[in-house]
């Protein structure tokens, strides 16, 4: 990561959207801002791959619907790569399962197409600080609408299994962390602070082999750990 939100370095950022002008309006308002640079552009999946490859960018923003080979599928392996680039879905909520699956793939959050520049800036920065994007709230409210219609909540064996590699701790962390709460609202539950909830969260992501917090809300469901409608 070259640069952190509010730091001195420049986020790099690869815009891939099979739409010109799109990928032209996002660059001038990023583009505009002293801490954020647009290093390159693609029009489908797969040169997404190539221009990540060569640009080595913090940031992707990744459209879902494109030719050749979709965001989906293009975020599914710059994850299996190891890729370090952050993937930033771009979308509108009328294709919800879409960001489950992106989410899924290894995504680090997601942005509306229609979103304010102010929005998009911020998600773009939120991102390259390491966090996920969106609200846990928001992302929750989002995978217990969708999740359903992709997979059946089943806590064994496998989810059993993955929750005894975690402490009666870490499963109560998971849980509040899945239900929408805050690294502070989860502290202040627990009364733990909001540092040791951040070692906690880390502790549980290795084990259950997971890339971020965003990840791991969508593990909780799986798991059956809460179901929809349960917050």
């Amino acid at each position: 990561m070259t640069a952190a939100p509010g730091g001195a370095g420049v986020v790099r950022i690869v815009i891939a959207d099979d739409q010109p002008l799109i990928r032209q309006g996002f660059a001038m308002i990023l583009g505009a801002q002293d801490d954020l640079r647009v290093v390159g552009e693609a029009g489908d999946g797969v040169a997404a791959i190539a221009r990540v490859r060569d640009e080595q960018p913090d940031v992707v923003l990744m459209d879902i619907r494109m030719p050749v080979m979709d965001g989906i599928e293009a975020t599914r392996r710059l994850s299996a790569e190891g890729a370090a680039s952050r993937v930033l879905i771009l979308t509108t909520f009328g294709h919800d399962e879409y960001v489950v699956g992106a989410l899924a793939a290894g995504a680090a959050g997601f942005v509306l197409k229609d979103a304010t520049p102010e929005e998009l800036v911020h998600a773009v920065r939120v991102v390259a600080g390491g966090d996920a994007l969106l609200s846990p709230a928001v992302t929750t409210r989002l995978i217990a609408r969708v999740l359903p219609s992709l997979s059946t909540p089943d806590p064994s064996p496998t989810g059993a299994a993955a929750l005894e590699l975690l402490t009666d701790r870490e499963r109560e962390v998971l849980l509040l962390l899945a239900a929408g709460g805050s690294n502070a609202e989860i502290g202040e539950a627990l009364f733990i602070s909001e540092t040791t909830v951040k070692t906690h969260i880390s502790h549980l992501l290795t084990k259950l082999q997971l890339r971020d917090r965003v990840q791991a809300v969508i593990a909780a469901y799986e798991m059956g750990l809460l179901s929809p409608g349960s917050r």
